[in-house]
């Protein structure tokens, strides 16, 4: 049977104040079509479908949108809730998407109460099983523990151990002769970030080794780490990764989905199938003149810009009226930490207050005669009060 893994969708997310939904609209239309090209039997995403816990109307639709298109190419849909999520919210939703045959968990359940949902693959009549790990809090863990593993869990407990006790749970419930897939939503020790994570719920006690998942399961489908990679286990433990560069952090990674092929008594294949509609992030260094001449080659990426001169009045204005795409704007700290150094120590006992203000503004890269003119002009007004 096939099934794509996909997560870290953050529908609704903004950068630095601009809409990024009809890229996003795109990219969830390529993973539709990469599900009908593929005649794939499910789709999972290991969640954070939305960017916040209260997205907006336009963010919920398109979720609701894609979530049924990819339900109308006949596979079964599973998805489940990460840190951004409203875990509540799905689990409200939950009766409403059943009746259109899409899980949605938001909340950890046990076996039998939907933490594992069966199927059977339209493909080829394999049973298939998933266990669905929404992501948990450090102190949800503890009753999630107690409810799905009915055991005692204390709040001195390391958050692992709590989480293996889920699994551990959960995958007694897998039966042989099937598919047996584990879904989950946390950081696994000796992931490597994305670059847009929530880092808060990533680290410190958020975390678990790739170990805690059984070694007999077909395929381990994560979410929350924004890079695609492979983690070393006795089981294939993936993440997807996000499909598209959610911030700047992320501009250098490789937006996919997984394509996975398996069966009861063969390893997963695995196959990245490119996801390549959202808009480039791209990072650039120079003068003004030197970015402003490269516009053509930036086509429609958002830009960092990172300006390697002296601070002025108005030198945002001057790129982003070139470059309307540059959506951050700041001088080189690199550049801006050379020019400290060159700054010789100066006895500042015999000069003048003009001269103390130029040295200053040349300590912090700011080189605008406008700047200094106005500095002396409000110095003479100041000082001459009184002597008229």
């Amino acid at each position: 049977m096939k099934f794509l893994h996909t997560a870290d969708w953050h529908v609704g997310k903004t950068l630095k104040g601009r809409s990024r939904l009809d890229e996003q609209r795109a990219v969830l239309g390529q993973i539709i079509g990469h599900a009908r090209e593929h005649d794939v039997d499910a789709v999972l995403i290991a969640g954070d479908l939305y960017d916040t816990a209260a997205p907006s109307p336009d963010a919920q639709q398109l979720v609701v949108q894609a979530l049924l298109a990819l339900r109308d190419t006949g596979a079964k849909v599973i998805a489940i809730a990460g840190n951004h999520d409203n875990a509540a919210t799905f689990d409200a939703y939950r009766p409403l998407m059943d009746a259109v045959d899409i899980t949605l968990a938001g909340r950890v359940r046990s076996a039998g109460k939907g933490g594992v949902v069966s199927f059977d693959a339209r493909s080829t009549g394999e049973r298939v099983n998933v266990a669905v790990l929404p992501f948990l809090s450090q102190r949800y863990a503890v009753k999630a523990a107690q409810l799905v593993a009915s055991t005692p869990a204390e709040m001195s407990r390391d958050y692992d151990a709590m989480v293996r006790e889920v699994i551990d749970a959960l995958a007694a419930s897998f039966t042989p002769g099937a598919v047996n897939v584990m879904m989950a939503h946390l950081t696994v020790v000796g992931g490597a970030f994305g670059g847009g994570e929530r880092q808060a719920q990533s680290i410190f006690e958020y975390h678990v080794p790739a170990a805690a998942f059984p070694a007999d399961v077909h395929y381990v489908a994560l979410g929350h780490l924004h890079r695609r990679q492979t983690l070393p286990a006795p089981a294939p433990v993936v993440y997807s990764g996000s499909p598209f560069a959610v911030d700047f952090g992320e501009q250098d990674n490789i937006p996919v989905v997984c394509l996975v092929q398996a069966s009861p008594s063969t390893p997963a294949r695995i196959t990245d199938l490119a996801v390549t509609a959202g808009r480039r992030l791209r990072t650039v260094h120079g003068t003004v003149d030197e970015i402003v001449a490269r516009a053509e080659e930036f086509g429609d990426d958002y830009l960092r810009v990172y300006i390697r001169e002296p601070a002025r009045a108005g030198l945002r204005e001057e790129v982003t009226d070139a470059l309307p795409n540059a959506l951050e704007v700041r001088i080189d700290p690199e550049f801006a930490v050379s020019i400290a150094e060159r700054q010789p120590t100066t006895d500042h006992r015999d000069r003048s207050p003009a001269e103390l203000f130029a040295d200053f503004c040349t300590a912090r890269n700011v080189a605008d005669p406008k700047v200094q003119a106005l500095f002396e002009r409000l110095h003479d007004e100041v000082t001459s009060v009184g002597r008229e």
